[in-house]
C-alpha cells in the first residue's frame, strides 16, 4: 500500500490525466482506504494551507508581469537589442533567439512563456530566411530553457520556499548559470550554421552608435531584473511586492513610455494570466498533499538511505540524482518535477554537506533540460504545436543542444563557485 500512490500517479499521467489531478487522485486514494486513520477534513485542510502561502503571491505577480510585457513594446525592444548584439554573427537569427531568451529570462522567468512567444514572432521569420522549420523550433525550445534559470524565475522562487532558503541568493546564483547556457547554445548554433551556411541577419557588426542607440530604446526592460535584485537584496520590497513592482514598472513603460499598451489588451493579459497562475498553483496545491503521503510514508527518509548506501561520495551522490532528474524530467512537467522531488531530495544533500543555492540551481537546470527531451518535455510540445513540427522532426534537431546543456550542467554540478560566486559576493 506504501508504494500504490506512485503506481496511481505514474498510470494516471500516462493515460494523458493533468499532473496536478493525477497527484491528488493518488493521494485521496491513500488517504481514503489505505490510511484510514487520518480524518479526511486533515487532507482538505492540507489542500487549502498549500494555497495560502504570502509568498506564493509572487507566482501570479511575475506571469502577469511577463504577460503585460509581450503588449507593452519590451518584447520587440529586446529582440531589436539582441539583433543588434548578434545580427552579424554566423547564423544570426538563430543567435538572436538565444540571446533574447536570455534578455526575457530576467523579465518573465517562465519556459512556457518564452517558448510560446518566439516560436510566434521569430521562428516565422526564421523560415523566411532559409532556416528549416525543425531547426528554428528546436532553438527556440532550447533558449526557452534559460529564461526560469535566470531571475526572477518562478522555479527559483519554489524551490527558495520548499528549501526554506533566501530568495535574493537564489535570484542573483541564477545568473551565471543561465549566461552559460546561452553561451553554450550560442556555440553550438555557430557550428551548425557554419555547416549548413546559415547567413547573419547584419552585413556587419554594428557600430557603436547603433547599439547606443538601440540601448537607449531597451534600456527599460534591461533594468527590470537588476531593479528586481536591488530591491530585494536592500531590503526595499519583499519577492512577492518585487512581482507587484515589476508588474507596476511594466505598465508604466507600456502606457507613458513606449505608449503600446491599450486598454483593450487588458482582458487578453488578465486570462492569460489565470489561465497559467491557475495551472501552476493547482500542481503546487495537489503536490503538497501528495507530499503528505510521502511523509507520512517516510519516503524522504528511504530515499536518503538508498541513496546514501550507493556512496558516501557528494560527488558520485550528484550523478546519481543528475541522473534520476534527467530520466524524471522526460515524464513529468518540470514545475511540478520540482515540488514533488525538491522535498524528498533537500535532506539527502544537507546531510552530504552540499550547499542548498548550489543544489537548487542544479535541479533547475536538470529540470529545464528535461523540458526540451522527449517524451514529454513541455517546451517541445509548446514550440511544435505553434510551429506545426511533429515531435519526429523536432527530435533530430534538438540533439546538439541537449548536449550543450547537458555540459553547462556538468559545469554547474561540479564547479560550486560558478553558482556561489555571486551570492557570496553578497
Amino acid at each position: 500500500m506504501s508504494t500504490f500512490p506512485v503506481i496511481i500517479v505514474m498510470a494516471l499521467y500516462f493515460t494523458s490525466i493533468p499532473i496536478a489531478f493525477a497527484l491528488l487522485a493518488a493521494a485521496l486514494a491513500y488517504f481514503t482506504f489505505g490510511d484510514v486513520g487520518t480524518p479526511p477534513d486533515l487532507i482538505l485542510q492540507k489542500f487549502i494551507t498549500s494555497a495560502s502561502s504570502f509568498p506564493l503571491l509572487a507566482v501570479p505577480f511575475f506571469i502577469l508581469a511577463g504577460e503585460i510585457m509581450n503588449y507593452s513594446g519590451i518584447s520587440s525592444n529586446l529582440m531589436k537589442m539582441a539583433d543588434v548584439l548578434t545580427g552579424h554573427l554566423r547564423g544570426g537569427l538563430a543567435q538572436v533567439n538565444v540571446v533574447l531568451s536570455t534578455l526575457m529570462g530576467g523579465i518573465s522567468g517562465s519556459a512556457n512563456a518564452d517558448a510560446a512567444m518566439q516560436s510566434k514572432i521569430i521562428v516565422p521569420q526564421m523560415t523566411k530566411r532559409g532556416y528549416s522549420a525543425a531547426f528554428a523550433t528546436a532553438i527556440t525550445a532550447a533558449s526557452s530553457a534559460i529564461a526560469p534559470v535566470i531571475p526572477p524565475g518562478i522555479n527559483l522562487i519554489i524551490y527558495a520556499l520548499i528549501a526554506q532558503v533566501s530568495v535574493a541568493k537564489m535570484f542573483i546564483g541564477g545568473y551565471t548559470p543561465g549566461l552559460l547556457m546561452g553561451f553554450g547554445l550560442m556555440l553550438t548554433v555557430h557550428i551548425i550554421a557554419k555547416k549548413r551556411n546559415y547567413k547573419p541577419t547584419r552585413d556587419k557588426m554594428a557600430s557603436g552608435r547603433e547599439i547606443f542607440k538601440q540601448l537607449k530604446e531597451s534600456i527599460w526592460g534591461l533594468l527590470l531584473p537588476f531593479g528586481i535584485i536591488f530591491g530585494i537584496r536592500f531590503g526595499i520590497f519583499t519577492p512577492t511586492e518585487a512581482g507587484a513592482m515589476a508588474v507596476l514598472f511594466c505598465i508604466i513603460i507600456g502606457v507613458f513610455l513606449y505608449k503600446e499598451l491599450k486598454w483593450e489588451h487588458a482582458p487578453i493579459i488578465l486570462k492569460n494570466t489565470i489561465l497559467s497562475t491557475s495551472a501552476v498553483m493547482l500542481i503546487i496545491i495537489s503536490a503538497s498533499v501528495f507530499g503528505q503521503y510521502m511523509s507520512w510514508e517516510r519516503i524522504p527518509h528511504q530515499l536518503t538511505k538508498s541513496i546514501l548506501a550507493i556512496s558516501d561520495s557528494p560527488w558520485i551522490i550528484l550523478v546519481v540524482i543528475n541522473v534520476l532528474l534527467l530520466v524524471l524530467g522526460m515524464f513529468l512537467e518540470g514545475g511540478a518535477l520540482l515540488i514533488i522531488v525538491a522535498p524528498l531530495l533537500v535532506p539527502l544533500v544537507q546531510t552530504m554537506g552540499i550547499d542548498l543555492i548550489h543544489f537548487g540551481l542544479i535541479m533547475i537546470v536538470n529540470i529545464m533540460i528535461g523540458g526540451v527531451t522527449p517524451p514529454f518535455g513541455s517546451m517541445m510540445f509548446t514550440t511544435c504545436a505553434i510551429t506545426g513540427v511533429t515531435v519526429g522532426q523536432f527530435v533530430k534537431e534538438i540533439w546538439p543542444f541537449i548536449i550543450a546543456l547537458l555540459v553547462v550542467l556538468i559545469i554547474v554540478t561540479y564547479i560550486p563557485s560558478v553558482v556561489m560566486f555571486l551570492p557570496n559576493i553578497l
